[in-house]
């Protein structure tokens, strides 16, 4: 993990039925990962992170960091979909990993494969500084009403 300052998005990125600031975002897991939101909508979303800070020992980008920044792209994929008063959560996920990345940013696009009233499926695919595919990720989101404190 990183100790630099957590990325948030700018003002007015996140859209306001997701019920989430920048703040919130950055309080999280996303954002001690590194990761940075840099489009959301229900028809495609895109975040990057930063490979270092987020590997496992071998000096890897870790295969779980690739599915972290896939779920949470997804995830706010489906949410924006979802629509105001109500969320996303994931119900499955699976990653594919297809090449190692040692140094840069890893970006990852989430592209709906489905979108029902109470379910979303989203491809999201992880890709280098260069362009070349690291992940492709699967993710399934039950759509529900957002409960009372959520």
């Amino acid at each position: 993990m990183t100790d630099s300052p957590h990325p948030v998005p700018p003002p007015g990125l996140l859209p306001e039925v997701l019920g989430l600031t920048p703040d919130m975002l950055a309080g999280s897991l996303a954002g001690r990962m590194g990761i940075e939101v840099l489009e959301v909508g229900a028809e495609r979303s895109v975040a990057r992170m930063p490979v270092a800070g987020n590997t496992q020992p071998y000096g890897l980008l870790h295969g779980g960091a690739s599915a972290a920044l896939a779920e949470t792209v997804g995830s706010l994929a489906a949410a924006t979909h979802a629509g105001k008063g109500r969320i996303a959560v994931g119900v499955d996920l699976s990653a594919t990993h297809h090449r190692a990345v040692r140094y840069g940013f890893v970006t990852a696009v989430a592209t709906p494969l489905s979108l029902g009233r109470s379910i979303a499926c989203y491809e999201i695919v992880v890709t280098d500084d260069e362009g070349r595919r690291v992940c492709t990720s699967r993710l399934t989101c039950a759509l529900r009403d957002r409960p009372p404190g959520a």
